[in-house]
């Protein structure tokens, strides 16, 4: 039974304008309408107007006939949302020999929170590994010739120059380089104050604000996920703390330092003393869900194999008055992801014949809070892990303007791509290369996830040809996440038509072919994560 006595409501959201529209685009606007709608409140994840979102979806993917996916035969699957902060300010001590360096909260460092390990401490020698990447492609491995077995291991923030901008943002999260240093046998990991990160931000700023709030999800027996629970981020370290634990060091701070201005050969090393950390975190959880469902396949054969077409439902609520308006809709992110999800199964569904594959349609939660539904569902799928065959991940296009092109994110790395480049063809659309690679998109939304957990996946984003550039800046600037993304945005509904069509035809020639979708071989991604084809 679904959870809301406000279905029958639901189900009759759609507003007389869009029936001026021809059907499929009417369609589109439709759910938008609802989801983005005063009523729902921002869709935040954990709220009951998230809910209320989650159970219009379940009742569309019902009404059209798929299959319930989620937990227990269910459409939900639900998800804790953790919510935490550092408790109390830390007391760190720093030894060397039989002396006690002076080492003080708000001087030196900061606690971070451990969520997994809410009373945390460890204890143990410093060593300092650069950036602490392993890059094997970039013949480069920051950890040669050292020995952190057992220790805390001191790194700096962020990435060396030279990188690809993917492989620098996969690298710029102290967690992902966390995970690197507890493979190693690290019991802890602190981050140095670097001088590129206090021209950004001085850590005397940052010093009033070290108790903010993070998220994360709850595995189901209630431990918090961390990706490194064996070897945590758990503080920030000043330059001035820094100078104190390489004090006595063979290296010498004020050559890390020298080394990473120029952009030279870091030097590494243990370094003299002993640190003992600590941290106490203050743990909230609440409870949302993504919503699953299933176009089962119609092959033998293949029918165990899923293609994946996920969207995120959440937004980020209510918040801070602009023009007196405080509910942020979340219009084009991500109702229209959502709507474009649901309306590729419709056609699906109308066809005389099911795809050999089967599909699964996800309407992920919590993205607005760290990819949070997506990331869940990668460590706990509905389904066996290994007949997840790719996902196709639609969030937040930009749909103000007449298409001329696509981009696809990460679609040069797997087969995927050269299926979306198809599709968009038959649309009379290009795909064009990510036109700022720097902002890093490639790590910022759900599909993000699933590459995670070894899954080929793209999202698909609206291009910059013609008008594109122009509205795509107009949005970006005075719309996004502002209560303004909402649905008096001048949408151009032959747009969103199209760039259904795309979707709709790339999870098609995914579905009903013969191979299943793999990396390139080679890839980064593919290979970091043992994704099928790389090797």
């Amino acid at each position: 039974m679904l959870r809301s006595l406000l279905l029958p409501l639901l189900l009759l959201a759609a507003p007389a304008a869009a029936q001026t529209l021809p059907p499929e685009q009417a369609a589109l606007k439709s759910h938008v309408q609802f989801l983005a709608s005063d009523a729902l409140r921002g869709r935040e994840a954990g709220t009951r107007d998230f809910d209320v979102a989650a159970e219009y979806v379940a009742a569309q993917m019902e009404g059209m006939g798929l299959k319930p996916a989620g937990a227990k035969g269910g459409w939900f699957q639900p998800v804790q949302l953790v919510t935490f902060r550092p408790a109390e300010k830390a007391a760190w001590t720093l030894t060397r020999g039989t002396a006690a360096v002076p080492f003080q909260f708000g001087i030196d460092f900061v606690n971070g929170p451990v969520p997994s390990s809410p009373d945390f401490a460890a204890q143990g020698g410093v060593v300092f590994a650069g950036y602490g990447i392993v890059y094997p492609e970039g013949q480069r491995d920051d950890y040669k010739g050292l020995d952190v077995k057992g220790k805390i291991v001191a790194l700096l923030p962020g990435t060396p120059q030279g990188l690809p901008n993917e492989v620098e943002a996969h690298f710029g999260d102290d967690h992902q380089k966390a995970r690197l240093a507890e493979a190693r046998g690290a019991k802890a990991v602190v981050i140095l104050e670097s001088a590129e990160r206090r021209e950004q931000y001085a850590f005397e700023a940052i010093v009033p604000y070290y108790d903010y709030q993070r998220n994360t999800w709850a595995s189901p027996d209630g431990v918090a996920h961390i990706p490194a629970p064996g070897a945590p981020v758990v503080g920030y370290v000043s330059q001035v703390g820094a100078a104190k634990l390489f004090e006595g060091a063979k290296i010498k701070w004020t050559d890390v330092l020298a080394a990473e201005r120029k952009g030279g050969r870091m030097p590494t090393g243990a370094l003299p003393g002993t640190l003992a950390t600590a941290s106490k975190t203050r743990v909230r959880t609440v409870e949302t869900s993504n919503v699953i469902g299933m176009i089962e396949g119609s092959d033998p054969a293949l029918k165990s194999q899923y293609v994946v077409l996920s969207a995120h439902l959440d937004h980020v609520g209510v918040g801070d008055p602009v023009n007196g308006d405080r509910i942020y809709n979340g219009a084009m992110d991500n109702a229209v992801g959502i709507s474009m999800i649901l309306e590729v199964a419709r056609s699906i569904q109308a066809m005389p014949q099911r795809p050999r594959r089967s599909i699964l349609i996800m309407a992920l939660t919590s993205e607005e809070k760290g990819l949070i539904g997506s990331d869940y569902f990668g460590h706990n799928p509905t389904v066996p892990k290994d007949s997840l065959v790719a996902d196709i991940n639609l969030d937040m296009p930009i749909l103000t303007y007449p298409l001329e092109d696509l981009v696809v994110l990460g679609g040069e790395r797997s087969s995927i791509g050269p299926a979306v480049v198809a599709a968009a063809a038959a649309e009379g659309l290009k795909v064009v290369p990510d036109p700022a690679p720097e902002e890093m998109f490639f790590v910022r939304s759900d599909h993000y996830s699933f590459v995670q957990s070894g899954i080929p996946a793209v999202s698909i984003d609206t291009g910059p040809g013609g008008a594109g550039a122009a509205a795509q800046k107009l949005f970006l600037d005075n719309n996004y996440h502002k209560p303004s993304d909402q649905i008096d945005l001048p949408f151009d509904w032959n747009s969103a038509a199209k760039f259904k069509h795309v979707g709709l035809a790339t999870a098609l020639a995914l579905a009903n072919a013969d191979e299943r979708p793999r990396w390139n071989k080679g890839d980064f991604f593919g290979v970091l994560f043992g994704g099928y084809g790389a090797e």
